[in-house]
């Protein structure tokens, strides 16, 4: 739950294919309309008249449905407040293209935006540009992926998380597949761009798992978050490990790249398969039994939180070390 101690147009896309939940509903939209009557801005040519704050979304790949729902909660937070600041959203081709993130950002600071919500691709090599936007005056908000602490703490800034414990998310799933599996039940792991911070904890989540519950691990191998790459990992693993009886991915892109290997080697019902996110195209796989579960991290939450963050920022209000915000286990009881 939180903790508040602790390219480009309008909603244009960059590809063509979108806490604490009560503070959302309850406080979100209050606590904007204060923020902006406090901060309000820069005249407008010496009229009086105060300019809307300018707030920039960066997302990873919108081919990835976690990434199309996170902008669909953002343009719906932001329709709300459209008297309130002034929005745009933008993602990337694919989860590798983080060329991409960094001219997103360029092009933010270019146009003088006020705020830059981000959910970075690579943990590390979005530091240089953030950092470059903040030493512009640009209130930076990093969402869903952690910053690297060393990259930060070497160009200087001390920018706080917000978004879901990673690592606790992946062992809540992966403890549930061990329950069911039994002591000494064979598993793989599809792991995600080596890159991100998240895509490391999911990992580290999935060895918490598979120690405690005394699995056998086969083989680990990333598939970049991408439904094809898992598709062609799962059928290699399927040859290699004939034996296998679980996959745990560490996002449901992933999941549905090794529920279609599964699925053509006729061996749904027989090989589990978790996943993390809960996008809308598990929840029929998870109902009908081709996949265990998944993590709902609430990402449409997150941005319209990451928005009102930035806002509040802007007022003064300090964030530093990490804002937790939900997890939970979805399964086919709880889907």
């Amino acid at each position: 739950m939180p903790n508040d101690k602790t390219s480009l147009t309008r909603s244009a896309l960059l590809t063509q294919p979108v806490s604490r939940r009560t503070f959302l509903r309850t406080s979100a939209l209050g606590v904007v309309t204060g923020v902006l009557a406090a901060c309000g801005a820069t005249s407008d040519g010496g009229s009086g008249t105060a300019a809307k704050p300018k707030v920039g979304l960066v997302m990873k790949s919108l081919a990835n449905e976690f990434f199309k729902q996170m902008q669909a909660g953002a343009e719906e937070y932001a329709k709300k407040n459209a008297d309130k600041f002034e929005f745009t959203a933008v993602g990337m081709k694919d989860e590798r293209d983080f060329a991409a993130q960094v001219d997103a950002v360029e092009n933010f600071i270019t146009q003088k935006y006020n705020i830059i919500v981000i959910a970075p691709a690579d943990s590390k090599a979005m530091v240089t540009p953030l950092a470059k936007a903040i030493k512009a005056g640009i209130v930076v908000i990093n969402i869903d992926v952690a910053l690297d602490e060393e990259a930060k703490k070497a160009a200087g800034i001390d920018l706080a998380f917000f978004g879901p414990d990673n690592r606790a998310g992946a062992k809540l799933v992966g403890d549930a597949l061990a329950k069911d599996l039994g002591v000494g039940g064979k598993v793989v792991i599809l792991e995600g761009n080596p890159e991100a911070d998240n895509a490391k904890q999911r990992k580290l989540g999935f060895d918490d798992a598979v120690a405690s519950g005394q699995l056998q691990l086969l083989g680990s191998n990333t598939a970049h978050w991408e439904t094809e790459e898992a598709n062609t990992l799962m059928t290699n693993f399927l040859t290699q490990f004939p034996d296998v009886q679980a996959a745990m991915c560490a996002n449901d892109s992933m999941a549905l790249g090794a529920v279609k290997a599964i699925e053509a080697a006729g061996m749904i019902g027989k090989i589990k398969v978790i996943g993390f996110d809960n996008i809308p195209a598990v929840q029929p796989l998870i109902k009908e039994g081709k996949m265990f579960g998944t993590v709902e991290q609430y990402g449409a939450q997150m941005a319209a939180n990451g928005i009102d963050y930035g806002l509040r920022a802007m007022n003064g209000e300090k964030f530093t070390g990490w804002v937790k915000t939900d997890i939970k286990l979805i399964t086919k009881e709880t889907v």
